[in-house]
């Protein structure tokens, strides 16, 4: 499966570099009536649409500059490859009631094939006004706040080059989508920021982040349910809650999670590295398998390897019923650093469905708190050890150095 999705990218990336050859049709903003310092929606989704009606390939540019955009739906479908050029810094509203679908997204992508998002511009969700108004810890029917971009069922696409930053809830969605790259993209907002994931997938298939940059308020990377081949390499995460498969098993119409791969990361004081998390006493029967965690690096990280299965923020759920979730074929292998809690790694599985052909290779983790001795969590999961695990894996406490 890996040579796969690697074949399948290699061969997008190809694609795509011969249509850069191509002389695409440009269409400038500012033909459309754009000016710096105004809303520019109406002339981006003019420009948008003579570009999808185009034959040959085209890009829409919105050049360097500062500007105002409250709000936009590009949609397709495109009848040639399509380029949007963001060499600009654009500036949403920062009151979101400013914006026609306060609840939605401020720019939206839906049904494109062969789009390629670059130009080293920035998206500026401008969050900082609204992050004061999430009270989605305590209040379960909080306002959904804007996210920054949203891509639905995309296909063979490349996002590159870009920013997006401040966002007002996550940054990036992806779902309904295939053969997509996020390559040397960078996600940019305060630890403290509430919700500011950076990607999420989910109903996905073929999703590759790579060489990229991720400091946001939650996690850099989260994986939804409906989700295949997704491939998280040579990323830098932090701050931010680490890459994350889940939550999952909450609804009971949630489909399996096959083949998640994080290769080559580092982790920069995040609360987590890497975590499998799902719901207990929640109705949800799917199988999570085929995920590895390979060649990582955890720099002060509080909760360096995760498997939680008794997943339950806010009290939102109940204890006494294990997760129906199954998770399997998983392996982590050279995850080395420093732990800022003493345990250091959790496995905690479903009493019902426990974990299995779970392999862990070498692993050197060190706490130097004071808290105690670094140590691990393990429940229902018998993992295949190999190698050479520091702290001890499913044993007792190891000595203080």
């Amino acid at each position: 499966m890996a040579l796969t999705f690697i074949s399948k990218i290699l061969f997008i990336l190809a694609f795509l570099a011969c249509i850069a050859k191509v002389q695409s049709q440009l269409f400038d903003i500012t033909k459309y009536g754009a000016k710096p310092n105004a809303d520019i929606s109406e002339a981006l989704s003019n420009a948008w649409k003579e570009a999808c009606g185009s034959t040959t390939p085209s890009t829409v540019v919105i050049p360097k500059g500062i500007w105002q955009l409250t709000q936009v739906k590009l949609v397709g479908p495109n009848k040639s490859p399509i380029e949007l050029q963001v060499q600009g810094d654009l500036k949403a509203p920062s009151d979101p009631n400013q914006m026609p679908n306060k609840q939605g997204e401020w720019v939206t992508i839906n049904y494109v094939d062969y789009l390629t998002v670059s130009g080293g511009g920035v998206f500026d969700g401008q969050g900082q006004e609204a992050w004061k108004r999430n009270d989605c810890g305590k209040n379960q029917k909080c306002v959904k706040l804007p996210l920054n971009l949203s891509f639905n069922f995309i296909t063979n696409s490349i996002i590159r080059d870009v920013t997006t930053k401040d966002s007002k809830n996550f940054h990036v969605n992806v779902i309904g989508s295939q053969n997509v790259t996020f390559l040397r993209f960078t996600i940019s907002a305060p630890g403290e920021s509430p919700n500011t994931d950076g990607i999420h997938i989910a109903r996905s298939k073929l999703i590759n982040v790579k060489d990229s940059t991720i400091k946001t308020g939650d996690d850099c990377v989260s994986i939804g349910d409906g989700t295949e081949e997704v491939h998280v390499e040579n990323v830098v995460c932090g701050p931010g809650h680490g890459v994350s498969v889940g939550s999952l098993g909450k609804s009971e119409t949630e489909k399996d999670v096959v083949g998640i791969y994080v290769k080559n990361c580092t982790f920069l004081s995040t609360m987590n590295g890497v975590r499998i998390k799902t719901w207990p006493s929640a109705p949800a029967r799917l199988q999570v398998t085929n995920l590895q965690f390979e060649d990582l690096i955890m720099d002060n990280v509080t909760y360096p390897i995760v498997i939680d299965q008794e997943y339950c923020p806010y009290n939102q759920c109940k204890l006494d019923t294990p997760s129906l979730v199954k998770i399997s074929n998983v392996k982590l292998n050279n995850i080395r650093g420093t732990s800022n809690d003493p345990v250091a790694v959790t496995l905690v599985c479903s009493g019902t469905k426990p974990c299995e052909n779970v392999e862990i290779g070498d692993i050197d983790l060190k706490y130097d708190g004071k808290l105690g001795p670094i140590t691990t969590k393990c429940n229902n999961i018998k993992p295949k050890l190999t190698g050479k695990q520091n702290p001890p894996l499913c044993a007792a406490p190891a000595q203080s150095a």
